[in-house]
């Protein structure tokens, strides 16, 4: 398939040459940085609003406390990326160009990679919460919120992201700070313990489970992110071949400095040669 080769046209035009991180196939680009925009506010709201609740409920140690769960910590980075990510597509829809495109390299990958972890680690956290922690029924409202917000819809941003944007396939180098990542924050996890004396997930309590149990559940989680890994890229290789192979539908570039010569390009039938397979 043509979407899975990469031509030697896109490697000379650099980083992301068809502006595919901030347009969409099907929304214009002041409806995707709208709705970007829109879910990274929803998401600080939430962090904020729970700060506070916990602040006013002579809770302020939970605060401190947030930083060692992994659920917070990638909550947290939905925020961000949505912003940074609102950021990137109003600046395309201003003025054609974005500015993912002037930053240093190691910026760009980062990005790169900050998208994986968008796309998949959501995905671990609300399998792991529902199917793991959740108890039979919340105590109050603010709790039923607050854990709907950061172990359901947070899965809904994933999905976002999957779906509407014009991304490439993940790039299977990116599945390596994937694990990394994790391995850092089961690191984070006992160090917690270690220093504050508590553990932020009760199945990684060696005292109460037995050490092979505790094994499984780290192995058990580990591939679960691995598999969820290998699904989202190929969900993003099937969405690039209904939209732009099938459907013709090459994205909603603006007309504005080089986002006219890309639309140009995509009218002629060549986009799909700039979406890497590596």
């Amino acid at each position: 398939m043509p979407f899975l080769t990469r031509s030697r046209r896109s490697n000379e035009a650099g980083f992301d040459p068809t502006f595919r991180y901030e347009t969409s196939w099907l929304l214009a680009p002041a409806v995707l940085f709208a709705c970007r925009a829109f879910l990274s506010l929803y998401a600080f709201v939430t962090i904020f609003t729970i700060f506070g609740w916990y602040g006013t409920h002579g809770m302020s140690q939970e605060s401190e406390h947030s930083f060692s769960y992994f659920t917070n910590l990638t909550y947290w980075g939905l925020a961000f990326y949505f912003a940074f990510s609102a950021l990137h597509t109003c600046s395309y829809w201003l003025t054609g160009d974005t500015l993912l495109t002037r930053w240093p390299k190691v910026l760009q990958v980062a990005h790169s990679i900050f998208y994986s972890t968008v796309v998949v680690y959501p995905w671990l956290v609300t399998i792991v919460y529902w199917a793991i922690l959740y108890s039979d029924r919340f105590p109050d409202s603010f709790s039923a919120w607050t854990n709907v917000s950061q172990h359901g819809l947070n899965s809904f941003y994933a999905l976002f992201e999957i779906i509407f944007p014009r991304t490439a396939p993940l790039p299977f180098i990116n599945l390596i700070p994937i694990v990394v990542i994790l391995a850092l924050y089961l690191g984070l996890a006992y160090l917690t313990y270690a220093t504050q004396g508590f553990y932020v997930y009760s199945f990684l309590d060696d005292q109460k489970n037995s050490r092979g149990l505790v094994a499984g559940y780290i192995v058990g989680i580990l591939v679960a992110g691995i598999v969820i890994f290998l699904i989202v890229r190929y969900l993003i290789v099937l969405r690039v071949w209904v939209t732009e192979k099938k459907l013709g539908r090459n994205g909603k570039l603006s007309s504005r400095g080089r986002g006219a010569l890309v639309d140009e390009e995509a009218q002629k039938g060549m986009q799909l040669h700039n979406v890497p397979a590596k």
